[in-house]
């Protein structure tokens, strides 16, 4: 497969299918399938190995959510798949949350013995890592969408900076950057002692 057609299909068929071709749409999903997959399987590489949600599911659940965004204006096949990595992040995280959530009666109070224990569950660092992004988006948008789309997309350092329209050498410095931040941000209470 040539990888230039591959991203220019991508790219013609998002036009199309957000000027309002349906068939494109069915098109499209044939191409992406293989594509999305794979970010599904390095997402559940992060999870634990027991986790109920398997990649093809990720990616249906995450299929869908796509469909049903209304009014994006899509750019090409880097756009696209940062919005299916936005997506697949924030299902991932959803369900942390609500497995760390169902661990706790409503309005009851949990010990720090069980708040450890529950910060200690699988899913927190996923959790504990999609607060520190939502953090650094505050203070540097750019830095939080760099990291969104290396570490959740799997985006190459060049896709990194045609999705964002960056050079190259800015998407080094900033993705080093956002890195060492979000380090310090994971590890402030364990190196503290805490």
């Amino acid at each position: 497969m040539d990888p230039e057609k591959d991203q220019s299909d991508v790219t013609r068929l998002l036009l199309a299918w957000g000027a309002g071709d349906q068939a494109a749409l069915d098109r499209l999903t044939a191409i992406v399938y293989q594509e999305l997959h794979r970010l599904a399987i390095a997402y559940m590489a992060r999870e634990r190995p027991d986790h109920t949600l398997q990649a093809t599911a990720l990616v249906h659940e995450a299929y869908l959510r796509l469909v049903d965004l209304q009014g994006v204006a899509w750019r090409d096949r880097s756009h696209f798949f940062a919005v299916a990595a936005r997506l697949m992040r924030r299902i991932l995280v959803d369900i942390a949350r609500a497995r760390t959530y169902q661990k706790r009666s409503a309005g009851e109070r949990v010990s720090l013995d069980e708040a450890l224990t529950l910060a200690e569950q699988p899913g927190a660092e996923l959790v504990a890592l999609d607060d520190a992004l939502n953090r650094l988006a505050a203070i540097d948008e750019r830095k939080s969408q760099i990291v969104e789309l290396r570490y959740f997309g799997g985006l190459a350092i060049e896709e990194t900076a045609e999705a964002l329209n960056l050079s190259r050498q800015t998407v080094i410095r900033d993705w080093r950057t956002a890195r060492a931040w979000l380090y310090h941000q994971l590890n402030e209470g364990t190196e503290n002692g805490s």
